[in-house]
């Protein structure tokens, strides 16, 4: 996004305003004046580099989003975006794949800020047999192959309250982190035609809602999942990466995948 345009005023307030903030609140918590603030936002007085870090972790504000804020203010981006394939990324790539590889015989996946797939272990591929080539085609956005009618919906049995779970999850990360393409990616789901009532669904599982895809042979899997973030990421492409694990949500679900992928019992979680 180019943020020639940008002030350091305009992102303070669209951010301040998206956390629900008043300058009184938001001075008071980064320790500075409410004159002083004003005074920034209104583009009348500068801010020094360590105040917007300050007001930037306040706000909570994405690593992108404060690069973007210090460069508002003539300052250089304080977090670095590498490509996960990048030599100083060797680390954290070999622990995603790690993670990935561990959880085998179950399917996990990583998918970056806009739910664009980035790696993905070998139990996924079976999921996806009948799904349209366009879909497969890189970028691959698994919330679109999820819900789209040529992607996994058709054989997702629960798809009403599978479809409510993840365009409410989207719904909040493109409110919490103000970004465009989720946006345009939850209006371009949200429209999507789909078999069932529009209404709220009611819950089906008292624990936590499911993934139940029917596969060949008539056998359903009903799969749980769990997301995993680096807390501790300095940088951005790192902070934006997420994993998505998922396990058994029964007997059955563990029984056909370990079968699949020729595990012994043992292998797997141990409930």
């Amino acid at each position: 996004m180019d943020t020639t345009a940008e002030s350091v005023g305009d992102l303070l307030r669209e951010w301040r305003k998206r956390r629900r903030f008043s300058q009184l609140d938001l001075a008071s918590e980064a320790a500075l004046s409410t004159r002083h603030l004003s005074f920034v936002e209104s583009g009348r007085a500068s801010a020094s580099r360590d105040m917007l870090l300050r007001l930037a972790e306040q706000l909570a504000m994405p690593l992108r989003i404060r690069n973007r804020l210090l460069l508002a203010g003539g300052f250089a981006p304080e977090h670095p975006e590498r490509a996960l394939a990048a030599p100083d990324m060797t680390a954290a790539r070999e622990a995603v794949e790690a993670v990935l590889a561990a959880h085998m015989p179950f399917p996990a996946l990583a998918v970056d800020r806009h739910w664009n797939l980035v790696l993905a272990n070998a139990a996924l591929t079976p999921l996806l047999a009948d799904v349209a080539a366009e879909l497969l085609t890189p970028p691959v956005n698994v919330l679109r192959l999820s819900l789209h009618p040529r992607g996994l919906a058709p054989r997702i049995e629960n798809l009403a309250e599978w479809r409510h779970h993840l365009l409410d999850r989207l719904a909040r990360q493109s409110d919490v982190t103000g970004d465009p393409v989720l946006a345009g990616l939850l209006a371009e789901l949200s429209a999507l035609p789909f078999r069932a009532s529009r209404t709220r669904p009611a819950a089906a599982n008292a624990v936590a809602v499911p993934l139940n895809l029917k596969q060949d042979g008539g056998v359903c899997l009903s799969l749980l999942s769990t997301t995993t973030v680096f807390g501790s990421a300095t940088d951005v492409t790192l902070a934006e990466l997420t994993l998505e694990c998922f396990y058994p949500a029964n007997a059955a679900t563990r029984a056909a995948l370990l079968t699949t992928f020729s595990f012994p019992d043992a292998v797997g979680d141990s409930s």
